[in-house]
């Protein structure tokens, strides 16, 4: 819940937006420290979405309202910026409904295909325009750091890795990194998946995808939505879908299909890694359990990234160093979550 101080900054802010006497409902939360409510006006007959994002927790809503204007700029379905106060980390955003991606397969299973090929269909018409030119780079001199996370927080809890060993295995997948997915020329939303995609059918053609939690983009390789998408830490996309997927967004684009395999299995490996340490991390620092329970999907993912013949050194590091996230580790690592999980 909000301090009774930021509760004073919250009414201000939707009193000056035309949202004083809204009613206000409680949205899930995500792996942040930003809030999300649902306004609405009875006597408009409208909704809005409240993002707060406290300054003082390291948010910024800055990123968020700029990859917004861009991505609705080239005619997708980003929320509107119904009002901001980008210094006090709120926005008011237009409402684009409940249907995730997840919930609407699992509600009609029929719907999955052409779900995914909406999304991939997405993707490759926004890789048709360069990234935003203020957009940080996520190179590979970036993304090694972020792939040696286990190292720093899954490590600690279940196994001793010794002196130097994360150094040499960054270092590796720096290399494979920069052989392979040395490119960084499109909008990578960097959490494209099934739980942060809206299926909007009244819409028509991409349009239909409504889009979120992509504040934390970057100028990235084309492959790397495909592997948030298709490698999903959080539901299960059958293997045929995935190759078939691949293979639309491959024909979409023309790009060479070998190294795309390749650079898609390199951003796999290191996207699992992180996500493995992320996910210790949510529960050890942040007293967040539930996503350590996710982590066995992860390692599946990660096993079949690393099958491919370019990670052949780094598969030989992980499975040396880095043990399975059987049940007795996920325990281990539960047991040292703070015993008040945050909000």
């Amino acid at each position: 819940m909000p301090t009774p101080e930021r509760g004073v900054l919250i009414d201000a802010f939707l009193a000056r937006a035309g949202w004083a006497g809204a009613a206000r409902v409680v949205l899930a939360g995500d792996a942040s420290n930003r809030r999300y409510d649902r306004l609405t006006d009875p006597a408009a007959g409208a909704s809005a979405v409240l993002m707060d994002a406290p300054p003082e927790t390291g948010e910024d809503v800055r990123p968020f309202v700029r990859i917004a204007r861009h991505l609705r700029g080239l005619g997708l379905s980003a929320p509107e910026i119904l009002a901001e106060d980008a210094d006090r980390g709120l926005l008011l955003l237009e409402d684009l409904g409940d249907a995730l991606y997840a919930r609407a397969i699992a509600a009609d299973p029929g719907l999955e295909t052409p779900l995914y090929e909406c999304a991939i269909d997405l993707l490759a018409e926004l890789h048709r325009h360069p990234a935003p030119a203020d957009l940080a780079a996520y190179d590979p001199a970036t993304m090694a750091p972020l792939g040696a996370l286990p190292f720093d927080w899954y490590l600690p809890a279940v196994a001793a890795a010794a002196p130097g060993e994360k150094q040499a295995f960054q270092a590796e997948l720096e290399t494979i990194l920069a052989r392979y997915c040395d490119d960084t020329s499109v909008l990578a939303q960097r959490d494209y998946h099934a739980e942060n995609l809206i299926w909007l059918p009244g819409r028509a053609g991409i349009a239909r995808v409504g889009l979120l939690d992509f504040q934390d983009g970057m100028a990235g390789h084309p492959a790397y939505d495909l592997v948030s998408l298709l490698e999903d830490a959080r539901r299960d996309v059958p293997a045929a879908l995935q190759q078939a997927m691949i293979a639309r967004y491959i024909a979409a684009t023309g790009v060479g299909r070998a190294a795309f395999a390749a650079a898609y299995a390199c951003l796999g490996a290191q996207r699992n890694l992180r996500i493995l340490g992320v996910f210790a991390r949510l529960c050890i620092r942040d007293g967040k359990p539930h996503y350590v329970d996710l982590m066995p999907r992860v390692w599946d993912h990660l096993q079949h990234d690393l099958a491919h013949p370019a990670l052949a050194g780094l598969r030989e590091r992980v499975a040396r160093l880095i043990p399975a996230p059987d049940a007795e580790i996920r325990e281990r690592i539960k047991a040292r979550c703070p015993t008040t999980p945050k909000p």
